[in-house]
């Protein structure tokens, strides 16, 4: 089982990475990604697609029918379109998110980008969000790609993790810790 599950991995930075430099060769990476990201998406929000996608005993005209409205209605890259049309013959279509998200990914590790994770306890403003991405670009001296998260039984303060590094000025983490505190005495 562990077997099929790196292969998995591996297989799907591979596929991930044949289409960051097709996409690069073509010069058509930032649509791609943008259209990789609806895809996403659509995985997401869609048990539909998602049922298409995951159930085994589709056959792969299906898949492709279902792709190519996909792709009119989307209006997709005519490059990602033959991609996904590729994985599908390949009986490859089940790693689809796993690719995308990977493609995604390397695209945002090739423009430098550091990914970050905000949460917060109360509901943050637009412009909050973007002074605290602003600060975190300075610390880091690096572009921050960063995901914001609304969480209210944090009670109140944030939790900011860049990478490795985190802080967790939350009041559910301080109260964890005087807890734990008092277990221990």
């Amino acid at each position: 089982m562990s077997k099929n599950k790196g292969f998995s991995e591996t297989s799907a930075g591979r596929y991930s990475l044949a289409l960051y430099e097709l996409a690069i060769e073509a010069n058509v990476l930032s649509e791609v990604e943008v259209h990789s990201a609806s895809i996403i998406n659509l995985i997401a929000s869609s048990e539909d697609f998602k049922s298409l996608i995951k159930d085994p005993t589709n056959n792969k005209e299906d898949q492709l029918n279902a792709l190519s409205k996909i792709s009119e209605q989307y209006k997709l890259n005519e490059l990602l379109t033959k991609f996904l049309s590729f994985l599908i013959s390949k009986r490859r279509f089940f790693y689809v998110d796993k690719i995308l998200k990977s493609f995604v990914e390397t695209c945002s590790i090739k423009r430098g980008e550091l990914k970050a994770e905000l949460t917060s306890a109360k509901d943050l403003s637009e412009n909050e969000i973007n002074n605290i991405k602003e600060e975190l670009t300075k610390n880091f001296s690096s572009k921050i790609k960063l995901n914001y998260k609304h969480d209210a039984s944090l009670i109140g303060g944030l939790i900011v993790q860049v990478g490795s590094t985190m802080v967790d000025t939350s009041i559910k983490n301080k109260l964890q810790q005087l807890e734990n505190r008092m277990i221990e005495a």
